[in-house]
């Protein structure tokens, strides 16, 4: 694709791929999601280990089916060379109605393509009330036309 942000990363790179992630990882679709990685692609999440696109869909429709309403943000730590670092937080609640707030750290590495190789993530999960809900849908309705 000659739109994919590819390494090596500037500011201005590093914060679009960012901002891309989060906008896919919203969208709370594993197909569209799964087309950001390597086919064979590696992954730490929490305790899980895994390799390749297969099993990343695999992986982001058990999740979504368990992490009702999800919304995420994504924030850009630190990059270099094809590396990026992030920190974000999440929320969601399960079936049951309880809600959470998720926190963690992801390390990511791409390929010359831009598509990213390695994702590692720590992640820890707190209860939350709905009232304490801090992550929400942008409201796009009040933007301005440019």
């Amino acid at each position: 694709m000659s739109t994919t942000i590819r390494p090596p990363f500037t500011n201005d790179t590093a914060l679009a791929k960012v901002q891309a992630a989060e906008d896919a990882w919203n969208s709370r679709d594993p197909e569209r999601v799964a087309l950001a990685y390597t086919e064979d692609s590696e992954w730490r999440n929490r305790s899980e280990f895994f390799r390749g696109r297969e099993a990343i869909r695999a992986f982001l429709t058990r999740k979504w089916e368990h992490e009702l309403d999800y919304r995420l943000k994504k924030e850009l730590w630190t990059f270099g060379g094809n590396r990026i670092a992030v920190r974000f937080e999440y929320e969601w609640h399960d079936k049951e109605g309880q809600w959470y707030r998720s926190y963690g750290n992801e390390m990511w590495e791409f390929d010359e393509e831009g598509l990213m190789t390695r994702r590692y993530a720590s992640i820890n999960d707190v209860p939350i009330q709905e009232t304490e809900r801090t992550v929400f849908a942008p409201d796009r309705s009040a933007s301005s036309q440019c």
